[in-house]
């Protein structure tokens, strides 16, 4: 790990992975303000302050978050995507192949980012790694389920994105009127299911 400075009153954790980074945040979440990226934690406090809250943490190779609030969620999809058969052929399976790919593996909410109630998925099968889009789309669809490098995902509003669309769900991701209104936090799991 590197803890580097990140302004006046933060710092900057980089961890050899993303399972590291997930286990630190479980363990300093409600010491300490904390924003999870990839492989990365933001720590709202000072490099020495956040040395001292490290300096125990030796997580194994593929520790997981030990969260007790963690939750399981299903996703209904309509794998009906304009990229399904663009994904299968660069993966070399065929378009219901890729569809069981994706509905017989749990995934893991790594971390949030790129837009409210949008989270980056990981631990999916490691055949249906894809690349992002040369160009864009201007418009994504809200409820566009995705896959771009090991990552999935899923556009909780209609926004730009380069992502390659393999299906659709009606499920609510994101909802200004709930008390929590993202669906998704760090650690919880996360099942596919094809309708």
């Amino acid at each position: 790990m590197r803890v580097l400075p990140s302004g006046d009153t933060t710092s900057l954790i980089e961890c050899a992975n993303g399972f590291e980074a997930s286990a630190l945040a479980a363990t300093l979440q409600g010491r300490v303000e904390i924003t999870l990226g990839a492989r990365t934690v933001l720590v709202r406090a000072s490099r020495s302050q956040t040395l001292a809250m490290i300096a125990t943490f030796y997580p194994g190779e593929h520790s997981s978050p030990a969260r007790p609030d963690t939750q399981h969620h299903v996703i209904s999809v309509r794998y009906d995507g304009p990229d399904l058969e663009r994904v299968a052929g660069l993966v070399g399976l065929s378009s219901d192949e890729v569809i069981a790919a994706h509905t017989t593996t749990t995934v893991r909410v790594g971390f949030a980012g790129f837009a409210p109630g949008f989270a980056y998925l990981v631990d999916g099968d490691p055949r249906l790694e894809v690349p992002r889009l040369d160009v864009p789309r201007p418009r994504v669809p809200a409820g566009s389920v995705a896959l771009a490098s090991t990552y999935s995902g899923i556009y909780p509003r209609e926004s730009a994105g380069g992502w390659l669309i393999i299906g659709h769900t009606s499920d609510w991701l994101w909802d200004i009127d709930r008390t929590i209104p993202a669906r998704f936090a760090p650690g919880d799991s996360v099942t596919f299911l094809a309708i």
